[in-house]
């Protein structure tokens, strides 16, 4: 029987192990020596401005994107009661790409596309709620996700048909994710902006459990549900609205990760929680490593990636779920 302790224990492990190949393997593969000599003066400096430029801030802006997408998907799960619910799936992403595509074709500043990526997954979020909340029903609230993510799919395709020439590598680009563009002081700033979400929704772990058991059920227990589930929502997309913004829209991380943990460890958020952000920081590292090196010129967009080997491992896990 898995325990919280040997689930951080293990996560930790294969954590460490994927950022250490992450940092040792690409176009040139490194020694662990080099790697260590790039933290100290004696490195060369090509190799540390590899390190420190290309390849760590790389690492840990995969390690911010899997740990918030998984970690994301398994809270709007066991919030609208729903396994096939994620961030991506109910338009939140979504939202986020079309602000991010706008600030782009506006020849807004990196941070002015960033901040519309932040306000469209926002916005979307709001519109979800309006249209749904009222009636208190968590199949509408997944069934208007999924319409504004339809929508937002219409617009993008949209706003990439008016962009210019030289406008649609960049904005395609992003849109297929992009985990190399940040430094490594903002990849960290990105660490520490997400750390309080993450440590709250890792401990919201028994208030998931009570959520997954009905609403009515949440309020004989002595739980606000209707408030609890408007903050972890927000949370929730406040967060990955954030991530979109900086790396694009990646989708199945969501999905793939809470699934496999839960039929590895069983349905006790308060272990699948910290799983998730471990595993689910590994899961998007093994991505963007086969981005990086599977070519044998140039790199792959990790979205592409993630898609490739989510939606089979989706379609494998769903199956061994229903035989079980």
């Amino acid at each position: 029987m898995m325990t919280l302790p040997r689930i951080l224990c293990a996560g930790t492990v294969v954590l460490v192990v994927t950022m250490a190949a992450g940092l040792l393997l690409g176009s040139t593969p490194l020694s662990a020596g080099a790697i260590f000599a790039a933290f100290t003066s004696d490195g060369d400096i090509g190799t540390r401005a590899v390190i420190l430029g290309v390849r760590l801030p790389r690492v840990i802006m995969a390690a911010n994107t899997g740990a918030v997408l998984a970690l994301g998907g398994l809270c709007f799960q066991n919030v609208l009661r729903n396994p096939l619910a994620e961030p991506y799936i109910l338009g939140v992403s979504g939202g986020s790409a079309v602000g991010g595509i706008l600030g782009i074709l506006l020849g807004w500043s990196v941070f002015g596309s960033h901040l519309a990526a932040f306000c469209g997954g926002m916005l979307t979020l709001v519109l979800i709620l309006r249209m749904a909340w009222p009636h208190r029903d968590e199949m509408g609230l997944l069934l208007s996700g999924v319409m504004l993510n339809a929508f937002c799919g219409a617009v993008i395709l949209f706003l990439i048909a008016l962009a210019k020439p030289f406008e649609i590598g960049t904005i395609m680009f992003w849109f297929m994710g992009n985990l190399g563009g940040p430094s490594l002081e903002k990849a960290l700033t990105y660490t520490v902006f997400l750390l309080p979400g993450i440590c709250f929704l890792m401990l919201s772990g028994h208030i998931m459990n009570i959520l997954v058991l009905g609403r009515d059920a949440a309020v004989t227990l002595g739980l606000p549900a209707e408030k609890v589930m408007y903050l972890l929502l927000a949370v929730t997309s406040l967060m990955v609205s954030a991530l979109v913004a900086a790396v694009g829209p990646l989708g199945f991380v969501g999905l793939v990760v809470p699934q496999a943990l839960r039929l590895a460890l069983g349905a006790d958020n308060r272990l699948l929680a910290p799983g998730c952000v471990l595993f689910g920081a590994s899961f998007v590292i093994v991505c963007d490593l086969l981005a990086r090196t599977l070519p044998p010129e140039g790199e792959l967009p990790v979205g592409v990636l993630t898609a490739l080997i989510g939606a089979p491992v989706f379609i494998l896990l769903q199956r061994r779920g229903s035989e079980v």
